[in-house]
């Protein structure tokens, strides 16, 4: 294999997409996609990091929970919805739905996430206001399902962008020097903090755990890529950017900082009528992001749009909109 940044780059997110996943989470994706045709389908989350597939009680934990997707279609009618619901998929990606299957005698459930290839490369972008889409990718992932060699290609694009993203904004959010996991657990508490997640500290070290070799690998080739990495003395690295690259790049993030509750809370109201029992899981991501308890009414149950502008009303009192925008 080459030694060229891009060659090596390539080459470990093409390893890492086409890694096994426990047999489950394939025969689940296949029957989430059903008879339509998305390009791909994109799991990730804690199985996708490193959960040994020999470890059956590990398996077993991690198939309890609720596992993630992500589809990715070529064109929003590509996945059959109601009209209104590719209209606000096409405003405010990506559209979220709640799906629950039996296998094997067991009932596996799934958050399934719809982005357009367009919309996907361009939230990748390390420009992207949204921030979340490239954090996420940074991560492992794996391609469960893919409609043919193109769209693996497309897909692993998208992928290798996200890496160079979070490459780019490690660089920009960390210290000038350190090894490649501080500069990695810095982006990672900046990018909860943009998303105002409600995260126990040091949230963002759970994700590095056993994928040292691979950060410090991804934000090299990255760096070196991008052309910012200064010199590095064993594993300490240096990114050689100036101080006033370092103040214009943090001036940039905290404009993304501004805007990630409202977005969150916002994408978290339209979850509602996509999300199966959306009341109840709006409720709860809605305290998780900010704290703040919603009690669901049979009502709101059964009408989380109408009842949208009182749970609008309830954080705004809270002050969830002012504490965002200081």
């Amino acid at each position: 294999m080459s030694n060229d940044p891009a060659s090596l780059l390539a080459h470990r997110l093409a390893s890492e997409l086409t890694t096994a996943v426990p047999p489950a989470v394939t025969v689940l994706a296949d029957m989430i996609v059903g008879d339509t045709r998305p390009l791909g389908v994109l799991f990730y989350g804690s199985v996708a990091r490193g959960v040994d597939n020999s470890d059956r009680e590990a398996v077993e934990q991690a198939l309890s929970g609720v596992l993630d997707f992500y589809v990715i279609v070529e064109r929003h009618r590509d996945w059959p919805r109601p009209a209104l619901h590719r209209v606000a998929n096409t405003l405010l990606p990506p559209n979220v739905e709640y799906h629950e299957k039996k296998i094997g005698g067991r009932v596996l459930r799934a958050k399934v996430a719809i982005l357009s290839l367009a919309q996907f490369r361009h939230l990748t972008r390390k420009e992207a206001r949204d921030i979340s889409i490239w954090a996420r990718f940074s991560q492992p992932v794996r391609l469960v399902w893919v409609r043919d060699t193109g769209a693996a290609d497309n897909i692993l694009r998208c992928v290798i962008r996200s890496v160079a993203s979070a490459s780019y904004w490690a660089a920009r959010l960390g210290p000038q020097q350190g090894t490649s996991d501080i500069f990695w657990r810095a982006l990672y508490a900046h990018t909860y903090r943009s998303e105002l997640r409600v995260e126990a500290p040091g949230r963002e070290r759970c994700l590095l755990v056993g994928q040292e070799e691979r950060c410090d690998l991804m934000l090299r080739s990255a760096w070196q890529l991008a052309g910012i990495a200064g010199a590095a003395e064993g594993t300490v690295l240096q990114t050689g950017i100036s101080a006033r690259d370092y103040d214009l790049a943090r001036k940039r993030w905290r404009m993304r900082e501004k805007i990630g509750r409202p977005l969150n809370i916002v994408r978290l109201i339209k979850a509602a009528f996509t999300f199966q029992g959306g009341a109840e899981y709006l409720a709860w991501k809605i305290y998780r992001h900010s704290g703040v308890k919603v009690h669901v009414t049979p009502f709101m149950e059964r009408h989380p749009l109408l009842s949208a502008p009182y749970v609008i009303c309830r954080l705004i009192r809270a002050g969830v909109f002012t504490r965002c925008s200081r």
